[in-house]
């Protein structure tokens, strides 16, 4: 390749991956948490001690329908399931329930700690109406960064795959380690540089082509791909609902060994109401949702949605899903999701802090400002997401008990942006040594303030079996301890290490 292209090259990884990495960092540490999406809500809302006595779906449906009528022509209902034992009613952001005594009552979700995070993951906090489509487009310049990555570094790679070359050389070492998470991790973040761009901008891709080329067809065309059923219309004529549990029996029957979620109805009370059933079918596919269409009132199976009879654009869609949420295997794929997900934060960290070497003036006192300004960035972001999100944790077990949610999100921006105010305020070495404190003080109050607020100490509960509580509370402990090993590193660096770095506690100026 001649020196001029690779010359581009090395441009386009390095811009593009700055531009790119803060947004990555926050989808990537905040999705890696969102894998276990269902066992944090078990750990937000602890399970009742004594189980629910069993309730119908349809004696539900019809408390809500009496009390609040308008409610027919679009709600769902959510089945119980392990991690989530109460059976609810939901329209127009709405929650309902049966009490013990089968009385209908309206309640408002305890926490949204998992709801939160989860949003985090595809909007890096940003509002929620368009920040997923800035993550979108990140995710095409993410897929840039990856396809030159690999252009400028597959001349080297047998050569440095297992390099990790620890010394006095700082970029060395942040060159080898950056490079390893890369390039062994590859096709995992090729994967979710298609994926995020296809599930962030899907509909907006499909545009050009409804109005310029199909005449406004196109959407008519693939709909059945995308969803189980178009949406149907209103015949006019009154006619009774179907038993829920005759209708999940009919499910059954059609798919035998389905696992049912949710029921969501449409136009309930009409002659043409529509009832989508969607579960799990434990089948060895990387697609393992399955949807089965029924008319509510005649109880009539209309369409099956399962992974063996899905069109091609079904499959790619739903099996795209799949590998992007690590849905398609047990409890080890998450852990490996997990795994790449943290290491895939730590590829774009280490990113900009090559920049930031890679723009040092060696031997020179007076260092470049722009070095200093993305050390500040970087730390602030970065750190302020980590910190952020364990605060989330801690407002889900300190915060007052009506008003959880607002507290979770208020916790979140208020550390996040307090610590890109500190970045700012303070030198580099002593803010990346404060704030990764920091993160590893609020890391470490995690199970602590579970202990506090339920009684229940990690080992107990491990001796008791509940193993998502003792989970979260060892992996709190290794990342605080990975924290406070950090923030030490940091100081002795700034004590010890380069004084012409920006990373060095002793003064050095910074140029413009």
């Amino acid at each position: 390749m001649k020196a001029a292209t690779l010359r581009t090259f090395i441009a386009v990884h390095t811009w593009v991956g700055l531009i790119a990495g803060f947004g990555l960092f926050i989808a990537f540490y905040a999705g890696a948490v969102t894998l276990f999406h269902e066992e944090l809500h078990a750990w937000e809302t602890p399970l009742p001690q004594v189980a629910a006595p069993p309730q119908e779906p349809q004696a539900l449906i019809d408390a809500v329908l009496r009390a609040h009528p308008q409610a027919k022509d679009d709600f769902f209902v959510r089945l119980p399931s392990a991690f989530a034992p109460q059976m609810a009613l939901e329209f127009d952001a709405r929650h309902f329930r049966l009490d013990d005594h089968g009385r209908l009552e309206e309640f408002q979700e305890r926490s949204q700690l998992s709801e939160f995070i989860y949003r985090l993951h595809y909007t890096a906090g940003l509002p929620r109406s368009w920040g997923i489509y800035v993550l979108g487009v990140v995710c095409v310049l993410y897929g840039m960064a990856l396809v030159s990555g690999v252009i400028i570094y597959a001349p080297t790679f047998f050569k440095d795959l297992f390099a990790l070359r620890i010394g006095k050389n700082i970029k060395r070492m942040w060159q080898d380690a950056h490079n390893v998470i890369g390039i062994l991790s590859l096709p995992f973040h090729l994967m979710y540089a298609w994926s995020s761009a296809v599930l962030a901008l899907g509909l907006m891709l499909l545009a050009p082509f409804q109005y310029l080329v199909f005449d406004g067809k196109l959407l008519q065309l693939v709909g059945a791909d995308i969803s189980a059923a178009a949406p149907v219309k209103a015949a006019g004529v009154a006619a009774p609902l179907t038993p829920a549990s005759q209708l999940i029996a009919e499910v059954r029957r059609a798919v035998p060994g389905i696992e049912v979620a949710t029921i969501a109805y449409r136009h309930a009370g009409d002659a043409n109401a529509q009832a989508l059933v969607y579960g799990v079918v434990q089948q060895k596919a990387v697609a393992d949702m399955g949807a089965v269409v029924l008319n509510a009132s005649s109880g009539k199976v209309t369409r099956v949605m399962m992974p063996e009879n899905f069109s091609p654009g079904t499959r790619f869609l739903r099996s795209l899903q799949g590998l992007h949420f690590g849905s398609f295997g047990e409890i080890a794929v998450r852990w490996m999701y997990f795994i790449l997900g943290i290491g895939g934060a730590f590829l774009f960290y280490s990113g900009n802090l090559l920049w930031i070497e890679a723009r040092r003036k060696r031997q020179k006192l007076a260092q470049p400002r722009s070095g200093k300004l993305m050390a500040q960035a970087t730390l602030g972001v970065c750190l302020g997401c980590v910190a952020g999100v364990s605060a989330v944790f801690l407002a889900n077990k300190l915060g007052p008990p009506g008003q959880l949610p607002l507290w979770e999100a208020r916790s979140y921006y208020a550390v996040f942006f307090g610590c890109v105010l500190w970045a700012f305020a303070r030198p580099p070495a002593r803010a990346a040594n404060e704030l990764l404190t920091l993160c590893a003080a609020l890391t470490l109050a995690v199970p602590l303030a579970h202990w506090w607020n339920t009684g229940l100490n990690p080992l107990l509960a491990l001796l008791r079996g509940d193993f998502i509580v003792a989970g979260v509370a060892v992996i709190a402990l290794l990342f605080a301890a990975a924290f406070w090993k950090m923030a030490g590193a940091v100081l002795h660096r700034g004590r010890h290490g380069d004084p012409h770095s920006v990373w060095s506690l002793r003064g050095a100026p910074a140029s413009s």
